[in-house]
């Protein structure tokens, strides 16, 4: 649409001054790819229509959300990402290597669209400047001079333009100086200090704390209850025990895993279990319950969260849980996409009192901590 206004996240390169076997865009942040964390950032922002992000044309690592190939150049990657889009009437062209996007500073850029083709974020130079070597040169003046950042915002049909009329035989350092050589003004707008581009491997500890002091806690409980009958699997922890007796319900009745997943839930205030795969619709009928705790996680994923620890207690007589802890702590691990040592499980018994205590069933609680 002509009056969209779409993000273009650049995603192609190879990062190779971060070193290992992985482009430093898909390098994990707080157990989420870097590219991740800007895409989620600019989807959630209530003046961004679309997000595409350009991809290596042999990327093989999962990204979210729509993508198209890029070339052999950032500026080709770009190129390409403009034609895929088609037609808007606004973009912004941001680098995944800078995962934590601002809502303000989208707001500086959207609002400075208004009088300008162009608009970029700048911060201003703080430190001395001068000529580099084997000894050091003159001191620059750096009254005029500002660090550039992206998101970089322009008219979209302006920057399309730019961008193929520049001459193949030269590249750019980014989309403004292209913008700028078509003649066009682009404005500055107050950048943001977390707006910093991930380049050498200590960046990355810098931008975990700088994204922590953007986050909150947020812990929430689940408790479940389902009762133990003949003939039945008992699944705890989605893990299958040997049992005289199985947990009865209308899924597999994992009753760990209906807990944790209420407590994730409850981290976002999404409501429960019931709501999301009511008992009454046949086709949850013996389903795994898995299937449940990742639908849980992947809300809380869609908000931008991280889960950080989950800490289930069973409340049982029989079957003993020390013999099936850690196969336990390792599939909900698996199923969070967590260390086993973000999960903690114990056990307990209520001394043969109510109905635990007479074998009549099994009870849960758990709690979950996120990060959002």
């Amino acid at each position: 649409m002509a009056s969209e206004t779409v993000a273009l996240i650049v995603a192609a390169g190879k990062g190779e001054r971060m070193g290992g076997d992985i482009p430093k865009q898909f390098m994990p942040l707080a157990g989420i790819p870097l590219v991740e964390h800007g895409r989620r950032a600019l989807t959630a922002h209530p003046g961004i229509d679309r997000v595409v992000t350009v991809v290596a044309a042999d990327n093989s690592y999962p990204v979210a959300g729509e993508t198209v190939a890029g070339g052999a150049s950032r500026r080709e990657s770009v190129r390409k990402g403009l034609e895929a889009i088609g037609e808007a009437g606004r973009v912004l062209i941001h680098d995944a290597a800078r995962p934590i996007v601002p809502a303000t500073v989208v707001d500086r850029l959207l609002a400075a669209l208004d009088g300008a083709k162009g608009a970029v974020p700048v911060l201003p130079v703080a430190d001395t400047l001068a000529g580099g070597g084997t000894a050091l040169g003159d001191v620059v003046d750096r009254s005029a001079l500002v660090r550039v950042q992206t998101p970089q915002a322009f008219d979209f049909a302006a920057i399309l333009a730019a961008h193929r009329g520049w001459p193949e035989s030269e590249e750019a350092t980014d989309d403004a100086q292209i913008m700028r050589r078509a003649g066009h003004e682009v404005a500055t707008v107050a950048g943001d200090p977390l707006l910093e581009k991930i380049t050498w491997p200590g960046d990355i500890a810098i931008a975990e704390a700088r994204l922590g002091a953007t986050m909150r806690v947020r812990t929430a409980t689940g408790y479940d209850v389902h009762r133990l009958a003949p003939d039945e699997e008992l699944w705890l922890g989605g893990v299958l025990i040997p049992h005289d007796k199985g947990l009865s319900g209308h899924s597999d009745a994992d009753v760990a895993l209906h807990a944790i997943t209420d407590a994730v839930l409850g981290t976002i205030a999404a409501g429960d279990i019931g709501q999301h795969f009511p008992p009454s619709d046949p086709q949850w009928r013996g389903a795994e319950s898995g299937q449940f705790l990742q639908h849980a996680a992947s809300l809380v994923a869609a908000k931008g969260g991280t889960i950080d620890f989950v800490d289930l207690t069973l409340i049982c007589e029989a079957p003993k849980i020390g013999p099936h802890r850690e196969a336990m702590r390792a599939r909900i691990a698996d199923l969070l996409r967590l260390s086993p040592d973000q999960i903690s499980i114990k056990a307990t018994t209520t001394e043969r009192l109510g109905f635990t205590g007479r074998g009549e069933g099994i009870a849960a609680q758990a709690a979950v901590t996120v990060r959002l």
